[in-house]
């Protein structure tokens, strides 16, 4: 896959949070860190999405489920946990998108409540490369959605990890992402 100017890398919620040891860590997110560190360089345009609730967020449960709706408090603006992983290259002057900061609301795609749809096209961009935390719900909402702004929407999945509660959600989600014209590759095919 040859990236274009006209394509951007958008870096979803590697925060500490969904990190193993986080409040709401995912199996091997870090490992996804010397992947996306890896691409960075061949992009000219990237944008780092993060969840930045404010602590009466409405998904957050004192008995989580750890389902849609009922997650332990996590990525709480101004924490420690809502910082990127301190392994990931993030440039002093990134172009960073908050989401998930109406604490009525639920916001896994970085599209959602944002101006990163408008930012995009100022820029010209007419293709997301994506990548991050986590498969099941951030990074399918984000890329759903960024297939119905007009994009091309291609997801890294070895740059991708899942909750994967239910079992089977982050297999699941690939299959949702391909059906909706989202093409699944891998960072060994960017030149």
């Amino acid at each position: 896959m040859q990236i274009r100017s006209t394509d951007a890398l958008i870096v979803v919620d590697v925060q500490k949070d969904f990190c193993p040891d986080g409040a709401l860590g995912v199996a091997e997110g870090d490992v996804v860190v010397p992947v996306i560190n890896a691409v960075l360089p061949r992009f000219q345009h990237i944008a780092f999405t993060r969840d930045w609730h404010p602590a009466d967020h409405c998904s957050f449960d004192d008995a989580p489920g750890y389902v849609d709706g009922s997650w332990p408090a996590h990525c709480v603006a101004g924490t420690t946990g809502a910082e990127f992983h301190e392994d990931l290259r993030v440039p002093d002057a990134a172009w960073v998108v908050s989401k998930g900061m109406d604490a009525g609301r639920e916001a896994y795609s970085a599209f959602e409540g944002t101006n990163l749809a408008a930012d995009l096209k100022v820029r010209r961009i007419e293709g997301i490369v994506i990548c991050g935390l986590a498969t099941d719900y951030c990074v399918k909402s984000t890329a759903l959605d960024g297939a119905r702004e007009g994009f091309s929407v291609v997801v890294l999945k070895d740059a991708c990890r899942a909750v994967d509660n239910p079992p089977g959600s982050g297999d699941r989600a690939f299959a949702d992402m391909e059906r909706a014209g989202v093409l699944l590759s891998s960072s060994e095919d960017i030149a």
